[in-house]
């Protein structure tokens, strides 16, 4: 049984329950700042390169020779369901919209304004309460909701918002991929 036992420090390195969407992350204090709602069936978030093989197309050339295999983008999304949803979540829903009081008028059009970062944060690690919790962290950079304002109700349960952010690159920071990970391990603190 060598290759079937678990690492022996796996219960330091799970990410733990659903965790939460927030507008807000400090990864130096682990202090979140608006959280967006509740959430039901957990998040998911993928990053997915995609590359160009300058060898494909070459006589005798092996394919994917990593000398000639280009990174060209991330295709970056993260998508979930809420359950809870104010004015100022249904505006970023709606994605291309403006606000006025409790009414949200979508556009037409897309603003600087409608990109927004959007964190994950998860509980990780066998220490994950107090000064010291573990977390992984996802920012999704200059996000927008591309899946479309959704709500799904149901007969005596509650209705559910369907949200779908995608990363985006910026001009000014061309070289910027749309999303960055901290991991940090919880630590006891006295």
């Amino acid at each position: 049984m060598k290759y079937t036992k678990i690492p022996e420090n796996t219960f330091e390195n799970l990410v733990m329950n659903a965790g939460i969407v927030c507008k807000g992350f400090n990864p130096e204090t682990g202090e979140a700042t608006g959280q967006l709602g509740a959430t039901s069936g957990g998040v998911n978030f993928t990053a997915t390169p995609e590359y160009t093989d300058f060898g494909e197309d070459i006589d005798n050339c092996p394919k994917n020779m990593m000398e000639l295999k280009k990174l060209d983008s991330w295709a970056v999304t993260m998508t979930g369901t809420l359950l809870t949803v104010d004015a100022d979540v249904a505006k970023l829903l709606i994605a291309a919209a403006d606000k006025t009081g409790n009414k949200i008028t979508p556009r037409r059009d897309v603003v600087a304004a409608d990109f927004e970062d959007i964190w994950f944060i998860g509980d990780y690690s066998n220490v994950n309460t107090g000064a010291g919790a573990g977390f992984i962290a996802i920012k999704v950079l200059n996000a927008l909701n591309t899946g479309g304002f959704q709500i799904q109700s149901t007969d005596n349960g509650k209705a559910t918002f369907a949200f779908s952010f995608e990363g985006h690159v910026s001009m000014e920071a061309q070289d910027v991929v749309p999303f960055e990970v901290y991991v940090k391990a919880g630590t006891v603190t006295p």
